[in-house]
């Protein structure tokens, strides 16, 4: 069962809206894992996030840090990830660890 609206065919459609103040960049950098200095508000069930270089990404909690072994996240690309919420597990926090050159991550709350 979702809360989302369904089309015709029953396939889901991604509406959530963008949080207000929910606009948040990370600067991805080299051999360094950063994360989002601010948790993610405890509402927000999905995060959008584009990389302008390719990155390495982790979820987690205020000690999360990101590494050439977790999830590879290419850039250019526009991607929804859920983050727990509405009474599941919440994940506050995103490290990323740029794989070759530095760049930025844009995250974006949604609701």
């Amino acid at each position: 069962m979702t809360l989302l609206p369904v089309d015709s065919n029953d396939n889901v459609i991604p509406a959530l809206a963008l949080k207000p103040d929910g606009a948040k960049t990370v600067s991805a950098m080299t051999s360094i894992s950063t994360r989002n200095a601010t948790p993610f508000d405890s509402a927000t069930r999905v995060l959008s996030l584009y990389a302008d270089v390719p990155v390495y990404i982790r979820f987690g909690e205020a000690n999360v840090e990101a590494g050439s072994s977790d999830h590879y996240f290419p850039a250019n690309v526009y991607y929804d990830f859920s983050i727990g919420g509405n009474g599941s597990d919440h994940t506050p926090y995103v490290a990323v660890m740029a794989a070759e050159e530095n760049g930025t991550v844009y995250i974006s709350e949604k609701r």
